[in-house]
């Protein structure tokens, strides 16, 4: 299916849609939907502390009383120290952001790969394997960039 093409810019840190002249490209359905589930702020869970040192969770307002809640919290970990620790918080953020495509079935498997890919600046790659068999793999060479 197509739909408009997002595209992740990580000099500036944020998606834009790409065009094709003077209209909106069209694109992966799915490649939006990834970025869009990675890269938006979702609400803080309550007992998560807000880097900031404010009690902003962040998140989109529509979430409230829904099943699944959209983006990720990868925000939180914008003061946190390059370690393990990040990374695996970084992995599990990043698969909580995509549970709902694998409880919707929109794709069989992901398998999600975080690293440091230089110093204080972390990387991912997230493969999506559809169900008829196909992937998509995307990577991102800068998801989060630490305190040295």
């Amino acid at each position: 299916m197509s739909d408009t093409t997002t595209t992740w810019i990580p000099a500036l840190g944020r998606g834009d849609w790409a065009l094709n002249g003077a209209q909106l490209q069209a694109g992966s359905d799915l490649q939006s939907a990834l970025l869009i589930s990675i890269f938006t702020d979702r609400e803080a869970e309550p007992d998560d502390v807000i880097p900031d040192g404010t009690t902003n969770p962040r998140g989109w307002w529509c979430d409230a009383d829904q099943p699944y809640k959209i983006g990720s919290r990868l925000w939180l970990l914008s003061r946190a120290k390059q370690s393990k620790e990040t990374l695996d918080r970084a992995n599990k953020y990043i698969a909580e952001a995509l549970k709902w495509f694998l409880d919707d079935g929109v794709v069989a498997r992901f398998d999600i790969t975080t690293e440091w890919t230089r110093s204080s600046q972390l990387g991912a790659k997230v493969v999506a394997y559809r169900n008829d068999g196909t992937s998509m793999a995307l990577n991102f060479a800068s998801v989060w960039k630490g305190i040295n």
